[in-house]
């Protein structure tokens, strides 16, 4: 038993044995096995974990998730930091998102806000119906993620991508729930647009783009660049519409489009621009202190007005300047750019309530320009021999040439004024010409753009000093200086006047041609001494078909069926030539001369008996007005009251002007025939040569045997016969080998 007993027990010993040396190999080999314990975490680690994930719900939808490789949660401050991290913040629908990606963040979890100092991307949700100016990337540093609102902050350089363009700034903020992205300084936003469009840069001091307002909003300075163009100002704010620039408003603007050979500026306080679908301009507004000027290798054209609207034919790649309308106190300046061996013509000046200008196709010429309003265009000298001129009227319309050269001007209701040329020989006086009339049409030449004629009808008048004119139509020929008046004319100054169915002016010489149913007045001149047939005492009255003034006015020549007349004194003719200078007057053709004789009473002044009127016929005459002496030729007849004596030849001296008798006396030569005539008798002399002396009604008879028949006393011979015939006495002397007297006395 006692054996049994102990094999029993050494065999629950070895069992012990080999089971406690089994659990010893077990347990050595589990510890060994077994993953070693973490290391303690550092004192500010409240905890520590990899693939971190957080996030919260709104309303059973997600609104914010994050995600990172790695997570630490420290305390004062507490915050946890995150590797390779991604945020997501949803949209309300709750299927869209803006992802947030950074190699290292911050995270607030009662903040719920996120921040890197390290690079950022920033990747918004686009929309399923296209792209419609979207933002779509932002890439930063320093970047500070609200996760409640989704809104984005840095401090440090920004960029920006757009479905239509990108840009940058130095801080910026974008909120999503407003969706406005906020760029603090140094923004620069390229604005592409569709493919076919140019792109357009924008910067300022500060943008803001409301991309839920499609609204672009620059501050405090602005400046759109495209191509060759450049808009700057005093901030501006940039409307878009289907992801397209299609309204620009900007204050305090100046901008430029830049063209071969051409350049277009224009500035106001407020600009709009309005762009068309091909993302081009196709408008410009410009209100307060308006300006517009155009440059190209022939001309300068500014425009100037309380506003300009200009329209566009926008086309892909660019846009053409087509109308410019300006208004309230509208201007524009035309300035020509001299060029090499060409004329250089006037700058011209046009003012306005309200300008219209077309311009050609192709933008780069002027088409027309009109006034809707009362207009003013001067025309100013820019080289010796051109002269200041200015016109005004109720309507105004410009045709222009090629290179912007005026070529037409049509005007209505209209008043002109012309300053002299000065410096130049043979020019009259240094009074401004001026014109009036209803109508007017002004013709330049197309090449030069040099003034060659103008018309003016209904109501036309004309003033150079003293001088003046009306007519119905009056042209105006500008390369020789010529008027000429139509219609019922007239022209006048202070000497006198003269009108026609047509009067020809020299401007230049004073030098005047009258034409058709010509009557003249000259009025008299003070100081001047003459006779009565040249007066300076009455005014000189003339008719005839033509009238010709040379020598300012000293010579005046008048031609078919003359007549003149001062008082009862006339003189009728073919043509009638006075030389003032000379005082001589020549006249030619069936001449006539009547003078008339007004007898003194017993006080000196004339009575109240009819005048006595002494006519002269002829087929010439010459007077010279240093002798009063008026020379008939080519067979003259000399008649007055009841004598008449015909002769080749009839000399005449006639009195001072002003005196009871004109005739002085009168000496007719070659063939003499006299003829005195009463009631029941007459009287006939017949000599070579007679003398009548006016004052007594004397005739001194001689040469040729001078003889008198009385028919009712006889006839009377003899060498020199001497008749009175007041007296109706007569002295008859014979030859010298029988002088002889005989004497006839009434009975």
């Amino acid at each position: 038993m006692r054996s049994t007993r102990g094999l029993l027990l050494l065999a629950i010993a070895g069992i012990l044995g080999g089971v406690g040396a089994s659990y010893y190999h077990q347990r050595r080999t589990q510890a060994r096995q077994a993953p070693l314990p973490p290391a303690p975490l550092p004192k500010q680690v409240a905890a520590a974990a990899r693939d971190w994930q957080w996030s919260r719900s709104t309303a059973g939808r997600p609104s914010v998730e994050v995600r990172a490789r790695s997570f630490r949660q420290l305390h004062d401050p507490e915050r946890v930091e995150l590797e390779q991290v991604e945020l997501r913040l949803y949209h309300d629908d709750g299927r869209r998102f803006d992802q947030v990606r950074c190699a290292h963040a911050t995270f607030d979890p009662s903040q719920a806000a996120l921040s890197s100092e390290g690079e950022v991307e920033i990747t918004m949700g686009l929309r399923a119906e296209g792209p419609q100016g979207r933002l779509i990337l932002i890439r930063a540093s320093g970047v500070s993620f609200d996760s409640r609102t989704g809104r984005v902050v840095t401090e440090r350089l920004a960029e920006f991508t757009f479905d239509q363009g990108e840009g940058r700034a130095v801080g910026a903020s974008y909120d999503p729930a407003t969706r406005e992205l906020h760029m603090r300084s140094q923004a620069e936003l390229c604005w592409r647009g569709r493919a076919a469009g140019r792109p357009m840069k924008l910067e300022a001091g500060e943008l803001v783009y409301k991309e839920a307002d499609s609204l672009v909003m620059l501050s405090p300075w602005a400046r759109l660049t495209r191509d060759n163009g450049r808009l700057e100002s005093q901030g501006a704010v940039v409307s878009l519409r289907e992801g397209l620039i299609r309204e620009v408003q900007a204050g305090r603007a100046r901008g430029e489009e830049r063209r071969p050979k051409q350049l277009l500026e224009y500035s106001a306080a407020q600009l709009w621009m309005a762009f068309a679908p091909v993302g081009e301009p196709e408008k410009i507004t410009a209100e307060g202190e308006a300006r517009l000027i155009q440059t190209t290798e022939s001309a300068r054209v500014a425009a100037a007005a309380g506003r300009l609207d200009l329209e566009f034919d926008a086309v892909s790649g660019g846009s053409i300047l087509k109308r410019v309308l300006a208004t309230g106190g509208a201007r524009l300046d035309s300035e020509p750019i001299a060029r090499a061996g060409a004329a250089e013509p006037e700058s011209r000046r046009l003012t306005s309530e309200v300008i219209q200008l077309q311009m050609r196709p192709g933008g780069r010429e002027i088409e027309r320009v009109q006034t809707e309003a009362p207009g003013r265009l001067e025309f100013l000298a820019n080289r010796p021999g051109q002269r200041r001129r200015w016109l005004e009227a109720e309507r105004l319309w410009i045709h222009y040439a090629d290179s912007n050269r005026i070529q037409s001007l049509r005007a209505v209701n209209v008043a002109t004024h012309t300053d002299p040329e000065s410096g130049v020989a043979g020019r009259r006086g240094a009074a401004p010409v001026q014109t009036w009339s209803r109508d007017l049409l002004a013709e330049f030449d197309p090449r030069t753009g040099q003034l060659t004629r103008i018309e003016q009808w209904n109501d036309f008048r004309y003033r150079e000093g003293a001088r003046q004119a009306r007519a119905e139509r009056a042209v105006l020929d500008e390369v020789s200086h010529r008027i000429t008046l139509e219609k019922t004319a007239r022209l006048w100054d202070d000497s006198g006047s003269v009108s026609a169915e047509r009067i020809e002016l020299d401007q230049g010489s004073g030098d005047t041609v009258a034409l058709g149913r010509v009557a003249a007045s000259r009025l008299p001149e003070r100081g001047g001494r003459s006779s009565a047939l040249l007066s300076y005492e009455d005014t000189l009255e003339a008719q005839a078909d033509r009238m010709t003034t040379s020598e300012q006015n000293q010579k005046v020549v008048y031609e078919g069926r003359v007549a003149m007349w001062q008082r009862a004194n006339r003189l009728e003719a073919r043509q009638v030539e006075i030389d003032r200078r000379a005082r001589r007057l020549t006249a030619s053709g069936d001449v006539m001369t009547q003078f008339a004789d007004q007898p003194a009473g017993n006080s000196g002044k004339p009575d109240a008996r009819p005048p006595v009127f002494v006519s002269v016929r002829a087929a010439r005459l010459v007077y010279t007005e240093q002798d009063r002496l008026a020379h008939y030729t080519g067979g003259a007849m000399l008649r007055r009251e009841k004598l008449q004596i015909q002769a080749a030849e009839i000399r005449a001296w006639l009195k001072e002007a002003g005196q009871d008798s004109s005739l002085d006396r009168a000496l007719a030569t070659g063939a003499v025939r006299i003829l005195h005539q009463q009631p029941g008798r007459t009287r006939q002399a017949s000599a070579e040569q007679a003398e009548y002396y006016a004052a007594d009604e004397r005739v001194v008879l001689s040469g040729g045997s001078p003889s008198l028949v009385d028919s009712r006393r006889g006839a009377v011979r003899g060498v020199r016969l001497i008749w009175r015939a007041r007296d109706d006495n007569f002295e008859v002397e014979g030859p010298e080998s029988r002088p002889a007297l005989s004497r006839v006395r009434r009975p």
